[in-house]
């Protein structure tokens, strides 16, 4: 699943595309993690392509997003935010209606009485 955006030329270069990295993103998240001073970020992570280049990533359950300082990036950090939200939120609801049938499935718990 990706998601595409034009941004003006100006700014950079082509299309941009949103999408989770997968293991072929390793190296280019290592790198991306060294040009920003940062640690590679820890589980799902969203990626900014700018062509075919990764500019920005972002971890999908929150925390401190990389970029390449060389780009300008603060709108495609500003996307992936947006975009990680919408999946965090998109699962939420699933979470907490099995939640809700796992308690309404368990059966009560008998207590003898005391006599």
């Amino acid at each position: 699943m990706s998601y595409v955006n034009s941004f003006s030329r100006s700014r950079l270069e082509g299309e941009v595309t949103v999408r989770l990295a997968d293991y072929s993103d390793a190296a280019a998240l290592v790198r991306l993690a060294a040009l920003d001073s940062a640690q590679v970020p820890d589980g799902p992570v969203l990626v900014a392509e700018a062509g075919d280049q990764p500019v920005a990533a972002m971890p999908l359950h929150g925390g401190r997003p990389i970029a390449d300082p060389f780009h300008r990036t603060t709108a495609l950090v500003e996307m992936l935010d947006l975009r990680a939200r919408q999946l965090r939120s998109s699962h939420q609801p699933q979470a907490r209606l099995s939640g809700r049938l796992r308690g309404a499935l368990r059966a009560p718990r008998m207590r003898p009485h005391a006599s």
